[in-house]
């Protein structure tokens, strides 16, 4: 009998010690990494906007979930060592935004799953092998702004007919800025416009970039999407308006700090919608066969206090095209 109970006594603690780390695992609060190219200050919105599609899902940050946040303020050269750093903290998921974010996650890890919350390009990039079927730890939200410029580009010259010579502000650090500038001369061929591009790599060079566009008196300036440059939007609005320059911004951010007008999807839209891959991979989807969305909804932004202040009438027809006019 003795015997008979040791060994009862042996097999019901080893089948508590392989069920207490299983309910350990079912307790455990799921922790999402965060990788953001900018701030708290420059992308506070947007990221409020993916909190609130986690909350739609059940999921409040400090009480169900953690969230480790990164982020690089502009400075994309921080970001593989930022997303190393990321990856050893071994987080259920990573949300990032961007293509240099992206890359640097992907660089880091091949296991972790990994959503962006906006991208461009990723199909052409290598991050995925297709929208349909993302194959490997990569899904969620494209912006597909190679396709969006040349439309940046015919609203421009809609505003400005008489703009034949149009200035383009990208960075080349970004790899999707390649893409974006081809597209943007392919478009500008049928237009009848010359575009030159001028760089800005890191947020201490806007100020020199803007100098040089100044100096070649472009018509109207076109920003190409870029995490950095957006991060900076206030001070890419604040040059423009000191120089007088016209532009047209791929994001609604740029027009809410004083930009002139914006032709793109909606970023909050995008932010919000990558909450719904975090909740489908804690939920035990595999990333590889989510499918990568692309935006539906694009918006076009008009701030007639800008136009105002450079002394420029928008023509009627395209104010009537607006979704939005800021007075």
């Amino acid at each position: 009998m003795k015997v008979f109970a040791i060994v009862i006594i042996f097999i019901v603690a080893s089948l508590a010690g392989l069920f207490v780390p299983a309910v350990q695992a079912a307790d455990r609060t799921p922790r999402i990494g965060w990788l953001n190219p900018g701030s708290p200050t420059s992308h506070g919105a947007l990221y409020a906007a993916f909190k609130q599609g986690l909350r739609e899902r059940g999921y409040i940050e400090g009480q169900n979930i953690v969230i480790e946040q990164r982020w690089v303020e502009g400075k994309l050269d921080r970001l593989p060592m930022v997303a190393a750093d990321l990856v050893q903290l071994k987080p259920d998921v990573i949300v990032v935004a961007g293509a240099n974010a992206v890359q640097a996650t992907k660089a880091a890890t091949t296991t972790i799953p990994i959503v962006m919350a906006t991208t461009n390009n990723p199909v052409g990039l290598g991050f995925i092998a297709s929208f349909a079927r993302p194959g490997g730890n990569i899904t969620g939200m494209s912006n597909q702004s190679e396709d969006l410029v040349p439309k940046m580009l015919e609203v421009l010259r809609a505003a400005f007919p008489r703009a034949n010579y149009v200035g383009v502000l990208g960075n080349r650090d970004n790899p999707a800025t390649d893409n974006n500038w081809r597209a943007t001369r392919d478009a500008a061929t049928i237009l009848g416009v010359r575009v030159e591009l001028t760089e800005a790599r890191r947020p201490d060079e806007i100020e020199a970039a803007f100098a040089v566009i100044a100096k070649q008196q472009p018509g109207a300036l076109l920003v190409i999407p870029d995490a950095m440059l957006i991060s900076q939007r206030q001070r890419v609005a604040d040059l423009a308006a000191k120089h007088r320059l016209p532009v047209m911004y791929p994001f609604r951010e740029f027009v809410e700090v004083g930009g002139l007008m914006s032709y793109g999807a909606s970023l909050q839209d995008n932010y919000r919608r990558a909450a719904t891959y975090v909740d489908k991979i804690l939920k035990g989807a595999n990333p590889g066969d989510l499918p990568v969305e692309q935006p539906t909804k694009f918006e076009l932004l008009i701030n007639l206090k800008t136009a105002k202040a450079l002394g420029i009438t928008i023509p009627p027809e395209l104010m009537l095209r607006a979704d939005e006019v800021i007075q």
